[in-house]
């Protein structure tokens, strides 16, 4: 379906202007905070968010809260956004305003990656301390074993390891396993507790979420274990996780429901305070998985968590499942 003549002039009319195209570039590379494209553009709060009201508005951005922050990113799908994305294709990559909104985007990503290696290094030890003060563990894994299924797995991959917790839950069921985590200081600890489990099948690399370097279709099961709300690009971590399920495999996602403790941003690098049924549903859709199953485990403590466990399938070819 194409654009309409009106529809196509209030596109550009919207993307027509030298702030908003470069904060369309942005949203190009990740999604962002109001607060972190104020820094990266050096322009007030009031400014950027007319700006970001009037992309919305003309359907060229989505807007979502996300406890007290409110995150930005470019709208999916569409003649709109295929139009955009053209646009922002033609764009001279050494442009220097370009350049220069880039090295201020690496300066907010390098930041924030240095305050969580901190936190991860300071917190390694007593991780799985920190998350028992979400929900019970035991249930939680419970829920895991059911979600992975009975096994065996041929291959295994856990993408952000952390201390192995989930390595070692699973990894008796697999003929091979692989954690991947960027913290050095985790998988010394799951290094540590796998070898005291006994499970000889299970490797453990320094890789990144984001690009993990494996073969397509590679592994029956792929866990993200607690590991999204701490990413810049959720979306995109669950596109690389999703790329390496086999046909017939599964991908096991664990994280939270949405909520509003914003202390845990403050005081655990959380990014993102949890996940919507309906964000993540779509996300899983558009990597081609299917059979999405959702459970939610909520905490007895008033002031607790609930976390959530999703489970989809990629269908084998000639018999996919139905989303």
């Amino acid at each position: 379906m194409s654009l309409s003549t009106h529809r196509a002039v209030e596109v550009l009319r919207a993307a027509g202007e030298s702030t908003r195209m470069r904060i369309l570039s942005l949203l190009a590379r990740e999604e962002l905070a109001v607060l972190e494209i104020c820094r990266v553009l050096g322009q007030s709060q009031p400014r950027i968010s007319r700006h970001l009201k009037l992309l919305a508005e003309a359907g060229l951005v989505e807007r979502f809260p996300d406890g007290a922050w409110v995150f930005y990113r470019l709208a999916i799908g569409g003649q709109a956004g295929d139009l955009i994305e053209s646009i922002i294709a033609r764009i001279d990559p050494k442009d220097p305003i370009i350049l220069r909104d880039l090295e201020q985007l690496d300066a907010v990503w390098a930041e924030r990656t240095a305050e969580a290696g901190e936190y991860f290094a300071r917190n390694a030890a007593r991780w799985d301390e920190i998350r028992s003060l979400y929900v019970a563990e035991s249930d939680v894994e419970a829920a895991i074993l059911e979600a992975a299924g009975p096994g065996p797995y041929k291959r295994l991959v856990d993408l952000g390891s952390g201390t192995g917790r989930m390595l070692k839950l699973l990894g008796p069921h697999a003929e091979h396993a692989l954690g991947l985590d960027l913290s050095q200081q985790m998988l010394n600890i799951a290094r540590n507790e796998v070898a005291e489990a006994g499970l000889k099948q299970i490797e453990l690399r320094h890789g990144d979420i984001f690009g993990t370097g494996l073969p397509s279709h590679c592994a029956d099961v792929v866990v993200v274990h607690q590991v999204l709300h701490y990413l810049s690009d959720p979306a995109a971590a669950v596109r690389e996780a999703a790329r390496i399920v086999r046909e017939g495999g599964r991908l096991v996602i664990v994280d939270f429901a949405p909520h509003g403790l914003e202390y845990l941003r403050e005081q655990h690098q959380h990014r993102r305070l949890g996940f919507a049924e309906a964000e993540m549903t779509r996300w899983l859709a558009e990597c081609g998985l299917s059979n999405v199953h959702l459970r939610d485990l909520p905490s007895v403590r008033s002031d607790g968590l609930t976390v959530r466990i999703w489970t989809a399938e990629r269908g084998r070819e000639g018999r996919r499942s139905a989303a």
